[in-house]
């Protein structure tokens, strides 16, 4: 019987095959109490657990190294990374020899115990990427469970097929039957080793659009919907399944009209694709001859040789706060830092990168052994440029490391989340501070452009303020709209009411945009508003010129640019923003 559910779409198109299932990765643990002598005996058994576990990711690593860029896109080595540096974490291995030690648990007990803890401090952080590095940590764990309990990988085998019928002899009519995942959730591990398979599309019952599933396949072009809930408990072993990366539905056991009718929209895609691989390299210019420049959003340095060879013009959007992730109290030193900014700096090949400065704060402390209560509401707290002016040191650590890159090509330095002047000209006297510092040890630096993010709307409304002292201005679409509507766009009860279309978010855009131009100065989106094609002619309309994005997003946003004369589509957009209604008149651009 044909039945469907739904998710969020993460990795557009569609993929049709059979269904092979990941079982459930979680591991039964037993709990009970374990006498003093055997303390040392269940700190070793976990101690072996986990390096087994290292040595597997390593191996792992190697054989992404020695692997294509086509086999084995950069992110999922960069989530190997994650994954080696969580099982590392203080805040874990310490915790668990706690449980053990004090409390007499065994080593499972406590490795689950402490994985309970540190997980409710993940879910208590505001920025959703962070957040859900809580599937990452809980991977880690089931990994080293396994080990400890000698599960074998939770990968169950397709079974052999079933008796052909009308869907199998519309379908199989090659030897290869395109396989699709259905799991719970997918570790980067997990999808490395999939790899080698010929898996068309991936369906989880969690995540998020940042997810890591999500991220790889994004970078893989792999039809994917995430957050389907129960998609893995009621899929079947061999079932056909279809995929719609567009709309966010898994279609399971579809008829043959169904199984038809998305069969074209498949290959539809397929030829759309082919088209807009041509596009790489052409010039991103409207009609009326508008150049329009599309940068690419990256969280490591490893993405940026990715990002060139996709067409980007440079880093819109390097996200740091990836390098300070889980580090439990061991920040990243300058060296560090440097080179991590001078790798994606290089991979750029002489193309702009746009370094945001960390955004961390009291929602997400960088020591999670720590819980900070005294903020009742995270997301109006101490987060971004304010957490960075609380700590000077670290600031300035993080802004030579900024500086010197600069010397290996050109970097603009981006800092987010500021509001009020005070804060504008605080920053702007440390940024002079750690030149200085880097002048007296006779360190080489290099010039930057300096910008500020535009994300609430005390920003927005005072943007002459911040063009006296910035060079650029970024738009975080993102925070811009949950500010603005006082909207938790991670709470799933009014999530329906964030709306990038509401009219004070648009006049917010519009009014920004403008002070820019008129003043000669740069502006560019570089959130989720950017890389959605919806909204290109509307952005264009209203005077945008640069837009930051996903890597994968770049082409089609581009196919709009080609398509669209800037000048007919400003009268357009200012009925838009003029409009009750302005999703009603999105359509008629």
């Amino acid at each position: 019987m044909t039945f469907s559910l739904h998710g969020l779409p993460v990795a557009r198109g569609v993929a049709i095959g059979r269904a092979v299932l990941m079982a459930s990765s979680r591991v039964d643990v037993a709990h009970y109490f374990i006498e003093p002598e055997r303390v040392a005996g269940e700190i070793d058994r976990l101690r072996a657990g986990r390096n087994a576990v290292i040595d597997e990711l390593h191996r792992l690593q190697l054989s992404v190294a020695q692997m294509g860029p086509n086999d084995a896109p950069h992110e999922l080595s960069a989530m190997l990374d994650v994954h080696l540096m969580l099982l590392q974490d203080e805040a874990l291995t310490s915790g668990v020899k706690h449980w053990i030690t004090e409390r007499l648990y065994n080593a499972e007990w406590a490795l689950t115990t402490q994985l309970e803890i540190i997980a409710r401090q993940f879910d208590e952080m505001e920025d959703e990427y962070l957040r859900e590095r809580k599937a990452d940590l809980e991977q880690v764990v089931e990994r080293i469970l396994r080990y400890m309990k000698g599960v074998a990988s939770p990968v169950a085998p397709p079974t052999a097929p079933r008796r052909k019928t009308q869907q199998d002899l519309l379908l199989d009519d090659t030897v290869d039957v395109p396989l699709v995942l259905i799991a719970h959730d997918l570790s980067p591990a997990d999808m490395l080793q999939f790899k080698q398979s010929v898996f068309a599309g991936f369906v989880t019952d969690v995540g998020g659009k940042t997810s890591h599933t999500a991220i790889v396949a994004r970078s893989m072009d792999i039809p994917a919907v995430v957050g389907a809930r129960t998609a893995s408990q009621l899929v079947r072993q061999d079932d056909w399944v279809i995929i719609d990366g567009d709309a966010g539905v898994v279609i399971v056991d579809p008829s043959a009209i169904i199984l038809a009718e998305y069969g074209f929209k498949q290959r539809q895609g397929e030829l759309e694709r082919e088209r807009l691989a041509r596009l790489r390299h052409t010039p991103a210019v409207t009609l009326d001859g508008e150049r329009i420049e599309l940068l690419a959003n990256i969280e490591m340095p490893d993405d940026a040789p990715g990002a060139f060879k996709g067409g980007a013009a440079g880093v819109g959007l390097f996200r740091s706060e990836f390098l300070f992730m889980g580090r439990q109290g061991h920040l990243p030193d300058e060296e560090e830092q440097y080179q991590a900014y001078r790798r994606a700096v290089l991979g750029m090949e002489g193309l702009p990168v746009t370094i945001r400065t960390v955004d961390v704060g009291a929602d997400k402390p960088l020591d999670r052994s720590t819980k900070d209560e005294a903020h009742l509401n995270p997301a109006l707290g101490l987060r971004a440029i304010r957490w960075s002016l609380a700590d000077p040191a670290m600031f300035r650590t993080q802004l030579r490391a900024i500086l010197r890159a600069a010397v290996h090509g050109p970097v603009h330095l981006l800092i987010p989340m500021l509001a009020h002047g005070s804060e504008i000209r605080q920053t702007l006297s440390l940024i002079d501070f750690a030149r200085a510092e880097l002048d007296n040890r006779g360190a080489a630096h290099g010039s930057v452009q300096l910008g500020a993010m535009i994300e609430v709307p005390a920003a927005a409304l005072t943007v002459r303020l911040f063009l006296k002292y910035f060079d650029f201005l970024s738009i975080g679409t993102n925070d811009l709209i949950q500010y603005t509507l006082a909207i938790d766009r991670a709470d799933e009860s009014v999530a329906h009411l964030y709306d990038p279309l509401h009219p004070a978010v648009l006049r917010l855009l519009a009014d920004t945009i403008a002070e820019c131009r008129a003043q000669g100065k740069g502006v560019s989106v570089c959130g989720e508003m950017a890389g959605d094609v919806q909204y290109t002619r509307l952005l264009l309309g209203l005077g945008l010129r640069s837009f930051s994005m996903h890597p994968a997003q770049i082409l089609a946003i581009k196919q709009e640019v080609l398509r669209a004369d800037a000048g007919k589509l400003a009268a357009w957009a200012q009925q838009v923003l003029a409009a009750d209604d302005p999703a009603a008149l999105l359509t008629k651009g």
